[in-house]
């Protein structure tokens, strides 16, 4: 009740503060110039606080929401995920020199095989309009030693719960390139003593992309599933940065032939 009457009493001071306020707006041109002047620094004050909440309420409602876990997916998807790194702040938002093996995060770890490491990984805030993930991935890779550069991704484990040949699994992510780059996605299956794996490269150039992995075309053993896991590997990636915005995962039946 003490609430109730809290935001009660709130409304009708706004009520009469706002009235208050259009009536000093409309008699200002005849308002008596001492009265006038205090209005005016008054009015002052006041704009500057409302001018500091609106630039606040812009930007913080203009951003993806932090925790918020909206993945598209299709209608028939028994399954969909988003990693941690995209939709929660990391304690600690970045590295440099990154030896290979550094894990980023729960569950995101990256291999190289550099002589020596000129990687940076960052998290960062994603801001733009038609953003779902709240954070992403920024790579900064500058000279290159390696011969390999890869993001592996671990799924958590309701990826392979009922997990049969005749699933689709498809990853949907958001990349930006400062120069042409390849990147594959390679999908590891551990069943039992045996990993199977499928890649796909991914089609860049509007950003948002996907590729699909049809499991009727794996050896996969149903019954001794154990893990999944998402490689990302970069083909020739000196001298650029590369923006992840989003990065998410969905599993469905496939269509019956």
């Amino acid at each position: 009740m003490a609430r109730q009457g809290g935001g009660l009493l709130e409304r009708l001071n706004y009520r009469t503060s706002l009235r208050n306020w259009t009536a000093a707006a409309r008699a200002a041109g005849e308002t008596p110039l001492a009265e006038l002047r205090q209005q005016q620094l008054r009015a002052r004050k006041l704009r500057h606080q409302l001018d500091e909440l609106l630039h606040q309420a812009e930007f913080r409602l203009a951003l993806p929401q932090i925790g918020s876990d909206t993945v598209p997916a299709p209608h028939d998807a028994d399954w969909c995920w988003r990693p941690p790194l995209w939709h929660g702040p990391l304690p600690e938002p970045g590295a440099a020199s990154v030896e290979s093996g550094y894990s980023f995060g729960s569950g995101v770890t990256l291999f190289h095989d550099c002589r020596i490491s000129e990687l940076t990984l960052r998290q960062i805030r994603n801001t733009r309009e038609g953003d779902l993930a709240a954070f992403g991935l920024r790579m900064d890779v500058f000279q290159f030693d390696g011969s390999y550069l890869s993001l592996a991704i671990d799924l958590p484990s309701e990826a392979a719960q009922g997990l049969t040949r005749g699933h689709l699994i498809r990853v949907d992510t958001t990349v930006e390139l400062e120069r042409p780059l390849e990147i594959f996605a390679r999908l590891n299956i551990k069943h039992g003593p045996n990993t199977d794996q499928m890649v796909r490269e991914l089609p860049l150039g509007a950003g948002d992309c996907f590729v699909e992995f049809d499991l009727a075309y794996s050896k996969l053993n149903e019954k001794r599933v154990e893990k999944l896991w998402l490689d990302l590997i970069f083909e020739g990636p000196q001298m650029n940065q590369v923006i992840l915005r989003d990065l998410t995962c969905n599993r469905r039946p496939r269509a019956e032939l």
